[in-house]
């Protein structure tokens, strides 16, 4: 029975989906104005092993991730480029796609565009003045009247007199409220715009995703995502305009993944504390980053730091080298021992998507499997096949084994130089030249290369 943690009620409850075995999803995606961080891939990862669990647990998945196309930072950025905004847009999506993918994440079943939805957006800003809560400011600008909205703040557990209290004393001249957010925002001369009752502008960003997830997956849908710090005030004010404006409820489940931090800090572009996806893949491969992500439970705050990579690459080499030397292609029965540990792996997915208990299962099915293969046991391939399998809903332990040890790098030596040495050693070895065997073990050694000898056979592994 899956559990998942809802931030609305800030406890775990058993998952109902609104139609019997289908589940409808939307999470917030990249505003494209630069390289994805590893903030952006944290929470594209949870979503994606969401995703593919929902799946592996039959469930017919729709997945819908928004792109924000146009917004303040898309504008500047242009400006300061002196490209066009659909310059910057396309280039930025493209690689997004090459970074996600690097990563192993599926394609949402339906990725639209904030450009692509824009009279649409202007259908309910109207809809919403029409019901009394927005309205067109002094300067002509649309916002959205908080005080008219009863239930504001029910998302985030936010108190509407404290957040009055808390927000800034001086109100913009055009606000009713300091916690008026705009809708409809004029544009200004040489910035991009649309036609509306209200005067050439763009919509406001809270509006994008209420309108979208609408029309992808209707009103209510099943879950909705994104990064903490959405919760306030975006993912706040998306339920006000949804909730307000049609009177039903927006979503049944609102998930929320953890920061990912550096010294205790938030990692964020603004506070240029950031790492890109691909400045941390020129040096780590995807695998190891994916495996650091799932270490951690998605809504806890993760430490980004050389020692856990290097930690995630050394669980890896732990879990590929328990398939070395087994052949995953023979056919076999069912086996009752690798059948408990599936069962296992589904209570810690079932228990809110719980991925490093998820993890601890696979490790001991690791421990199962090298005992099996100690002891000549029939079910070692069972075993490796149940391994590869589970790994395969997480979407780690995907490379062939020996490709994954025998992986290249630009640093380190060609796989043809290791296997003219490792073809030298073997012929220094049947001579019993042991001292010529080790002086190539060393060299290799010193290019991080590592020998492991059983019987007859040899094997090699980057380090």
């Amino acid at each position: 029975m899956l559990v998942i943690y809802n931030s609305i009620s800030k406890q775990k409850e058993i998952f109902k989906p609104i139609y019997d075995n289908e589940v409808r999803m939307y999470v917030c995606g990249m505003t494209v104005y630069d390289y994805c961080h590893m903030g952006h891939a944290r929470t594209v990862v949870a979503f994606d092993v969401i995703n593919r669990y929902l799946r592996y647990a039959g469930y017919q998945v729709t997945y819908v991730r928004n792109i924000t196309d146009i917004d303040d930072k898309i504008i500047h950025r242009a400006v300061e480029n002196k490209e066009s905004i659909q310059s910057l847009t396309t280039r930025f999506i493209q690689a997004m796609d090459e970074d996600l993918q690097a990563l192993g994440t599926l394609k949402p079943d339906f990725e639209p565009k904030a450009t692509d939805y824009v009279a649409e957006m202007i259908a309910i800003i109207e809809k919403l003045i029409a019901e009394g809560l927005a309205y067109v400011g002094r300067t002509g600008d649309v916002y959205f009247d908080v005080m008219q909205f009863e239930h504001y703040g029910k998302l985030a557990h936010k108190d509407l007199e404290a957040l009055q209290a808390g927000a800034r004393v001086a109100v913009e001249e055009a606000k009713k409220s300091p916690l008026d957010f705009v809708l409809w925002k004029l544009s200004k001369p040489n910035e991009p715009y649309w036609a509306s009752p209200w005067g050439n502008g763009r919509p406001g960003w809270h509006t994008e995703c209420v309108v979208m997830s609408k029309l992808q997956l209707g009103q209510p849908f099943d879950i909705h995502g994104g990064g903490h710090d959405l919760k306030f005030p975006h993912h706040e004010n998306e339920l006000a305009q949804a909730e307000g404006a049609y009177h039903q409820d927006f979503v049944h489940y609102w998930m929320h993944v953890g920061f990912i931090e550096i010294n205790k800090e938030k990692m964020s572009k603004s506070l240029n504390n950031f790492f890109t996806i691909r400045d941390v893949l020129c040096e780590w491969r995807p695998e190891v980053l994916r495996y650091f992500l799932l270490a951690s439970h998605y809504r806890s705050p993760v430490d980004y730091s050389l020692e856990a990579l290097e930690g995630a690459h050394q669980a890896l080499d732990r879990l590929y080298l328990a398939l070395r030397g087994v052949d995953l292609n023979v056919e076999v029965v069912e086996d009752v021992v690798a059948e408990q540990y599936e069962e296992r792996f589904k209570e810690a997915m079932d228990d809110d998507f719980n991925t490093p208990i998820a993890l601890s299962v696979l490790f001991d099915l690791v421990r199962e499997l090298n005992r099996a293969k100690v002891e000549g046991k029939d079910n070692v391939v069972a075993l490796a096949q149940k391994l590869k399998h589970l790994a395969g809903v997480l979407c780690i332990l995907t490379e062939p084994t020996e490709q994954y040890f025998q992986h290249s790098a630009a640093n380190k030596m060609g796989i043809e130089a290791i296997e003219n040495l490792v073809a030298q050693r073997r012929l220094a070895r049947s001579e019993k030249n042991w001292v010529k065997a080790d002086e190539i073990r060393q060299q290799l050694a010193e290019k991080g290369v590592i020998i492991e000898d059983s019987g007859e056979a040899t094997t090699w592994r980057y380090e």
